[in-house]
């Protein structure tokens, strides 16, 4: 089966010279299709025909009409079988879209289709995910099939939409013949939608072990299912760079039910990487004597959990060569070193943002995510800090600790990489 032809979408704020700019970095970065939508650009604005050259043009009507000279440019035309004046389009040319406002059954799907197409048409039917449930994940993979049976291969595209829908996507985009993806930064077109750079490393890792990869059965084993690195704020993670594909960062609100979202997900997915803030949360949850975890692996029916950020714990620890360390935030991490600490009778003290009040010296670790403010209190005289973040958002920590008088120590790419490979050892047990 052909994977999924990439679709990025032109931002609004995006004219011009900077439009064609935007074309020619996805087409680099691995995207396939530009999108193009009436609600997004005015028809001044866009340049279709010089769009056209660097990627193939999806033109979208979303209220708007769309302008002849898009029309004449584009290699498909989106018209919507509900709120489109007529579904006119070149031949060849058309998608046929559906945008449904509420959750369906099939069957409901089914019957929004029932209208003529002209020969060759694709097919996208988009529908809000609602409630995190096996039960309605299923009925999404369902109404693909039926909608694939009836159109024929190639010519469906069916879409889950919400804050928590990105996972989903990405196992209905296996058979989709669009994949709508972002390129990255604050904006995406819709809620849900994965990186181009893990459509892009996944789609490359297939084809490499099979020319012509075919679709995921529907029973997964302990070899196929999906692996994905799960928190908020993850953009920067490296464990896709790393860990076997399909790997995906799904990436969702601090406030979202991910107790019931790994459930819904346990017929698809193997294993999970576990981040900040879901690691305490997740623990009680799978029932883990453990405070906190961040490795989830399936056992059949129900998920066993890990925390292997002990052994990066214990890699910093052994880096830092102090027996004793303060520590900054008591949260997730904070729980491998204690475990870690208590090992190896080092004297640990946890401290909480409300309970800094003074100059900090000697060893350290800063546990907080970046996106964490540090009290306004919180100074160093001459402590080294740990720092257990990487990339970007270790850069920024670093700058902080080095603006209220310590001296960071990079330690992030030491920690992940010790606790990733236990990881991947533990993921290749899933069944």
């Amino acid at each position: 089966m052909t994977p999924a032809r990439r679709v990025v979408t032109l931002p609004p704020s995006l004219r011009g010279p900077d439009a064609l700019r935007f074309a020619a970095d996805a087409r680099s970065r691995g995207a396939d299709v530009l999108e193009v939508r009436t609600d997004l650009h005015p028809a001044e604005a866009v340049d279709a025909a010089a769009l056209s050259d660097i990627l193939e043009l999806l033109v979208s009507e979303r209220g708007t009409p769309l302008p002849p000279a898009w029309v004449a440019a584009a290699r498909w035309v989106d018209r919507d079988v509900v709120h489109a004046g007529d579904l006119a389009a070149p031949a060849g040319k058309l998608l046929a879209s559906h945008h449904a406002e509420r959750p369906l059954s099939t069957e409901e799907a089914l019957r929004l289709w029932d209208v003529p197409l002209p020969p060759g048409s694709l097919v996208k039917h988009i529908e809000p995910l609602g409630q995190e449930s096996r039960e309605r994940i299923s009925v999404l993979v369902e109404t693909q099939a039926r909608l694939r049976a009836r159109f024929g291969d190639g010519r469906v595209t069916v879409l889950a939409m919400g804050p928590t829908a990105l996972p989903v996507r990405a196992v209905l985009a296996r058979r989709n013949v669009l994949d709508y993806v972002a390129v990255g930064g604050d904006w995406k077109a819709a809620p849900g939608q994965r990186l181009l750079a893990d459509a892009v490393r996944e789609t490359r890792a297939l084809t490499r072990e099979d020319p012509h990869p075919s679709p995921l059965p529907e029973g997964e084993g302990a070899s196929t299912g999906r692996l994905a690195i799960l928190g908020t704020s993850i953009a920067h993670s490296r464990s896709p760079r790393i860990h076997l594909q399909p790997f995906d960062r799904i990436d969702i609100p601090e406030d979202a039910p991910v107790e019931s979202l790994v459930d819904a997900l346990l017929p698809h997915y193997r294993g999970f990487a576990i981040t900040s803030p879901f690691k305490i949360r997740l623990a009680r949850h799978t029932g883990s004597p453990l405070d906190a975890i961040n490795t989830l692996v399936r056992r059949r029916d129900r998920w066993e959990s890990f925390n292997t950020d002990t052994a990066g714990a214990r890699t910093v620890l052994e880096r830092l060569g102090a027996q004793e360390v303060f520590v900054l935030g008591d949260g997730g991490a904070s729980a491998a070193i204690r475990a870690v600490g208590s090992e190896t009778g080092r004297q640990l003290r946890f401290l909480r943002r409300a309970e800094i009040s003074g100059p900090l010296s000697g060893s350290g670790i800063w546990t907080w995510p970046d996106r964490i403010t540090p009290p306004d209190a919180l100074r160093f005289e001459g402590a080294r800090v740990a720092v257990i973040a990487y990339g970007a958002p270790a850069r920024r920590i670093a700058t902080e600790i080095t603006r209220r008088g310590g001296t960071p120590l990079l330690l992030g790419a030491a920690w992940f990489i010790a606790q990733a490979r236990q990881q991947r050892a533990l993921w290749e047990t899933a069944s």
